[in-house]
């Protein structure tokens, strides 16, 4: 961040709001002009100032753009910590500015609102074939559990969940890590997450769009990922480790949730299951192959299914450990 550009994108009455309201939750360029009451335009002019001073940061999202702040992130360093304390100053001292800033929050109650909605509606259409196949599978309370224990003994650090669905691994890890990156394929799926994650503070959880097959992140960004009812739908899961280790640091660690390998052949149809579960020789193989050192598996049984918990280590070496 440079302070020249800091000031200048900040002397303005309306840019001031929008970095409180990023302070907020992330929000899309349109939903922004709704609660600002201006042009969408406008507004993304008002954006593209904010996040040349490295104060916001874009996302794309299939047609939508989505805003963050940038003051909690490690590179806006001090100064990024005295315009936080500056915007809390002002709603302190300013009474004019607070008013504003409470009710651009009002308007945000709405954004929430349509959010839940949108959430709820797709839950309602998907809610048959959901509950047929959490049926089959060990309850969610006794996986999460056995997620949680296997992790146990170091803190997350930075978690990127890969395949987040609805979010509930961003939730679970919530307030054990220090950051949380939520990633999906499917702008639905998304959605979905950013409904039910919105309550979060908005520099702890991060929602992004992309393919396991190719993570849009720099080498050795995260400590822990995790992979939770996942791995089935890919057609090359090596790739998808493989991206999983580059991301990770070395001595980071993967926690991989999937099935054992089983012969239901019509959960390729029903919900395109490319792969019908592992077994753990198969997932041994594969963290090996992916510069993982593997540990010991959890087994937990269900009415049709047996779900696994595969824990693997980074090695500091990209080069292949000798197989026993």
């Amino acid at each position: 961040m440079n302070m020249e550009a800091t000031t200048r994108a900040l002397a303005d009455q309306t840019r001031l709001r929008i970095m409180q309201l990023l302070g907020t939750m992330e929000l899309a360029v349109g939903e922004l002009a709704q609660v600002l009451g201006q042009s969408q335009p406008r507004v993304s002019r008002h954006v593209a100032i904010l996040c040349d001073a490295g104060l916001a940061e874009r996302r794309r999202e299939g047609s939508w753009v989505f805003l963050r702040a940038r003051l909690a992130d490690a590179e806006a360093g001090a100064l990024g910590e005295a315009v936080a304390r500056l915007l809390s100053a002002g709603e302190a001292d300013d009474e004019e500015f607070r008013q504003q800033c409470e009710e651009d929050r009002r308007h945000l109650t709405a954004i929430r609102r349509l959010r839940e909605a949108g959430a709820a509606d797709w839950f309602a259409t998907h809610a048959d074939k959901w509950d047929e196949l959490r049926r089959m599978h060990t309850p969610d309370e006794a996986v999460e559990a056995a997620m949680l224990a296997a992790l146990r003994g170091k803190p997350p650090g930075t978690l990127l969940d890969i395949g987040t669905g609805t979010g509930r691994m961003a939730e679970l890890f919530a307030d054990s890590a220090d950051h949380i990156v939520a990633l999906d394929k499917s702008l639905e799926m998304l959605r979905v997450a950013r409904a039910k994650l919105q309550h979060l503070p908005a520099e702890r959880v991060e929602l992004v769009q992309g393919d396991f097959h190719a993570l849009p992140f720099a080498d050795e960004r995260f400590e822990t990922v995790v992979l939770h009812q996942v791995l089935h739908f890919a057609q090359e899961p090596e790739r998808a480790l493989a991206e999983a280790a580059r991301v990770l640091k070395p001595g980071g660690r993967i926690v991989i949730v999937d099935f054992a390998a089983h012969s239901r052949e019509e959960l390729r149809e029903r919900f395109q299951h490319a792969r019908l579960g592992f077994s753990d020789r198969q997932m041994q193989s594969l963290l090996r192959d992916a510069a993982f050192t593997p540990a010991r598996p959890v087994a937990l049984e269900g009415d049709a299914l047996v779900t696994k918990v595969w824990l693997g280590e980074r090695r500091k070496s990209r080069c292949l450990e000798a197989q026993d």
